[in-house]
Parts: C-alpha cells; sequence; structure tokens
C-alpha cells in the first residue's frame, strides 16, 4: 500500500518475529531503521533484521528520532530506488 514510503523502526527486543515485516518493507522500497547493539538492552530482533540485510540503517537509538524526521521530511517517493 505505502511502497517506498513505509518506514520500519526495529528497537531493542527478543525474538525475530519481526523479519517477515522488515523483509516486506524493503521490498517494497521503503527503509527499515534498526537500533544498534551498543545501545540495545536485548539485541535479538535488531540483530536478526541486521544479519538478514535488511537494516537500510543500523544506528545508536538517541540517532534514530532525527534520522526518522529527516526521512519522513524526504518523503517515499524520494528514497524509493535507495539500496
Amino acid at each position: 500500500i505505502y511502497g517506498g514510503s513505509a518506514l520500519g523502526v526495529v528497537l531493542t527486543g527478543m525474538g525475530h518475529d519481526g523479519l517477515v515485516g522488515c523483509g516486506a518493507i524493503r521490498e517494497a522500497g521503503g527503509d527499515v531503521i534498526v537500533q544498534d547493539e551498543a545501545s540495545s538492552v536485548v539485541w535479538g530482533m535488531p540483530g536478526f533484521v541486521a544479519r538478514a540485510g535488511l537494516a537500510s540503517q543500523v544506528m545508536p537509538l538517541e540517532q534514530m528520532g532525527s534520522e526518522v524526521r529527516r526521512l519522513v521530511a524526504l518523503g517515499g517517493e524520494a528514497r524509493e530506488g535507495r539500496p
């Protein structure tokens, strides 16, 4: 539905249940931002997504808010076609 406008944010947590959804977002041309290991209490789900190659970016928690704002301001169409 949202294609390249979709944005996933994966924060600290256990399991790998977000992996399929992140794959769908990336396949549609959207971005997935993942919290890095150093700032995560548990790097379970973020780690699964990062190791699967589905993260557009991996970054510390304190940088994620400003990056979400930046990507939203760009709009999905401007982001489409990026790796």
